[in-house]
């Protein structure tokens, strides 16, 4: 039995140095969109629904994917970002 990995790579923050706040991005890649019957005319997919590296991260095997024997290239990109803000609101007056 095979263990599941699901790969996200993380990038490194970027601080805004005007109003102080950092982006934080996450890479997922989804379902394999690999055309196995482009070279007849047609359109097929395999079934893959997630991309699971072969081998070990900095390798050239963690760009296949251990379920469909693609590249991750052509899996689904999915990225989400994330802004926190530190930013500081103003004392509030009641006017009480």
């Amino acid at each position: 039995m095979r263990k599941r990995q699901v790969v996200v790579r993380r990038e490194e923050p970027t601080r805004n140095t005007t109003n102080s706040s950092l982006t934080i991005r996450s890479v997922r890649y989804g379902e394999c969109q690999k055309n196995h019957a482009a070279s007849v005319g047609g359109y097929a997919v395999d079934g893959c629904r997630e991309f699971m590296a072969s081998g070990e991260e900095g390798t050239t095997a963690a760009l296949t994917c251990a379920a469909c024997g693609c590249h991750r290239n052509f899996h689904r990109r999915e990225v989400e970002t994330e802004v926190v803000c530190e930013c500081s609101s103003p004392p509030s007056s009641n006017g009480a």
